[in-house]
């Protein structure tokens, strides 16, 4: 499992950009960034090289920002790739509170999906047996 920066934004004008600059400027490298909004706010979901490092320069210049345990997963970059990993969570009961995805093999033969799930501690064992591979935490972010 991986962790995940997510970072609540007001919904005002330069937010969004600001957030970006502060991670620049703090040397950290985003690989995934998704965003979404209500109306009060957008959370910023963040897949980056140096989760916890992220964390602490965001906190430090007033932003609300926290670390959120999420699997990565590689999946066959066909139709009914993720709607087969999907059915392994179903037939086992566990929740997938959200997902987003992205290409990545260079071949585009596969993609890696992130999932925030309950229960995470028994989800890993469950994603292996049933034939997909967890990305290692290694093979996107340096350990702080």
């Amino acid at each position: 499992m991986i962790d995940q920066l997510t970072v609540y934004l007001e919904n005002e004008k330069g937010h969004l950009a600001r957030l970006c600059r502060t991670l620049g400027e703090g040397n950290v490298q985003m690989h995934l960034l998704v965003l979404a909004d209500t109306p009060d706010y957008g959370i910023a979901r963040i897949i980056c090289d140096r989760p916890a490092h992220a964390r602490n320069l965001l906190l430090e210049q007033g932003f609300k920002a926290r670390l959120t345990p999420v699997a990565a997963v590689t999946v066959d970059n066909e139709p009914g790739g993720l709607a087969t990993l999907l059915s392994v969570f179903d037939d086992a009961e566990i929740n997938v509170e959200y997902a987003y995805c992205a290409e990545v093999s260079k071949d585009r033969l596969k993609a890696i999906d992130i999932l925030k799930i309950d229960p995470i501690d028994t989800a890993r064992a469950v994603i292996e047996q049933a034939g997909f591979r967890v990305i290692d935490p290694r093979e996107l972010y340096e350990l702080d």
